[in-house]
């Protein structure tokens, strides 16, 4: 059995930042990844897929991206590769190709079965991140059979579906970029619409990102957001990589169909909810109490006269009766791609860390085990934690934390 001080789970951005936090440090650590550096990015996205952050948002500790397009929007290809770049050019400490099966406590430290043999340490970071396991409501048992279903971790382009409309369901970031890209290949597609947020790309000259971070908004730490649990379960903007708008009026203007909520299948046919001009009202409005926001910061430092001026996007269009229904057993749809959001997957993870939900319990990433950490949850330490940069702050965070327990330890 192999000892480390401490083995990070994961070489994505966030096990990659945790890697250099802690040799910083000088304290010893492993980093295990199932596949190479970055392996969700390329094995769990389609390949059309681009960052919805801006290239300036994307750097890694002591990495800040200084390429030629900083408002561009990379490929997960090209951020794979940076990535490959950043753990040599930090000598992280990597074992690639090393899937772990089990995490449990015995003799007095962590336990780590890998289909590579066994290790132990001192304390364990899960670095798998928020997307690993794809969310697909119970209601898909019921659907008939001869319609495919897939979902964004297993679609690759619009060839793996068969000819043939697509319901896509779930409107956020995934949901209105696939059924977009979809709709495009030449298939008929109605997008079912829950709750989601809407967002300008660019507002008064500035991509959105840009405004959320001189707002001061991306710095908001966790522990000062009143209702936390229900911050962490916001569903991602409808953005999608590039500066074209794909909002729900750009998608009906090429003409896919929105619905509502997806709620129910009944004698073959989907059912759909009559609340979407609700949910599309509740979106613009919170959209607009940003941009209001936005434009009193701007007031408020006299840079009117250096932006341009106020465009606020239209209302959201909604058809005048949406559809309630929709047949699935006579070939129209031949398929639906769930875009009804991820989870993580600590189905490994044997351990009393969990709450009765199944969630795992942590305040900032740091679980109520001593020893066991977590980076790449939604909101882990503050808002900015979402983008890829943002992993460098929390890893650094938690890193003192790991310090302090392995001084504990040892004084003990």
């Amino acid at each position: 059995m192999r000892h480390e001080d401490i083995i990070i789970i994961g070489a994505g951005q966030c096990g990659l930042s945790m890697s250099r936090a802690l040799a910083a440090r000088g304290i010893d650590h492993l980093v295990l990844d199932r596949g190479l550096p970055g392996n969700a990015w390329r094995t769990g996205r389609w390949d059309s897929l681009r960052l919805l952050t801006p290239n300036w948002a994307n750097g890694l500790p002591g990495a800040p991206y200084r390429g030629p397009e900083p408002d561009g929007f990379m490929s997960v290809a090209e951020l794979a590769a940076r990535m490959d770049a950043y753990a040599q050019a930090i000598a992280a400490p990597l074992q690639c190709h090393t899937a772990v099966r089990r995490v449990g406590r015995a003799d007095g430290a962590y336990r780590i079965e890998t289909d590579r043999g066994v290790f132990a340490s001192e304390a364990v970071v899960l670095a798998t991140g928020a997307c690993t396991r794809p969310k697909v409501p119970k209601l898909a048992g019921a659907v008939p059979a001869g319609v495919f279903q897939t979902t964004p971790c297993a679609y690759k382009r619009p060839s793996d579906l068969p000819p043939g409309g697509v319901l896509v369901v779930g409107a956020s970031a995934s949901g209105v970029q696939l059924a977009r890209e979809l709709h495009l290949s030449g298939r008929p597609v109605t997008l079912a619409v829950g709750g989601h947020v809407r967002l300008p790309r660019f507002y008064r000259g500035l991509d959105i990102e840009r405004w959320l971070d001189l707002l001061g908004i991306l710095d908001e730490r966790f522990d000062a957001i009143e209702d936390l649990e229900r911050a962490r379960r916001v569903p991602s903007p409808q953005l999608i990589g590039a500066a074209e708008p794909v909002d729900l009026n750009g998608l009906q203007a090429i003409g896919v169909e929105i619905a509502g909520r997806f709620s129910g299948i009944r004698d073959g046919r989907a059912l759909f909810s009559g609340g979407l001009a609700h949910l599309c009202a509740s979106a613009d409005l919170k959209m607009h109490r940003l941009l209001d926001q936005i434009d009193a910061w701007a007031t408020g430092r006299g840079m009117d006269g250096e932006l341009p001026a106020p465009v606020r996007p239209e209302a959201t269009i909604v058809p005048a009766s949406p559809r309630l229904d929709m047949r699935l057993d006579d070939g129209a749809v031949r398929s639906i791609l769930w875009a009804t959001g991820y989870r993580p997957d600590f189905s490994w993870l044997d351990l009393p860390v969990f709450d009765p939900r199944g969630q795992l319990r942590h305040q900032g990433g740091v679980t109520d085990m001593p020893g066991v950490y977590a980076l790449g949850l939604p909101l882990l330490r503050s808002r900015r934690s979402h983008q890829i940069s943002g992993a460098g702050k929390d890893a650094e965070d938690i890193a003192r934390h790991i310090a302090g327990h392995l001084g504990a330890l040892r004084a003990a």
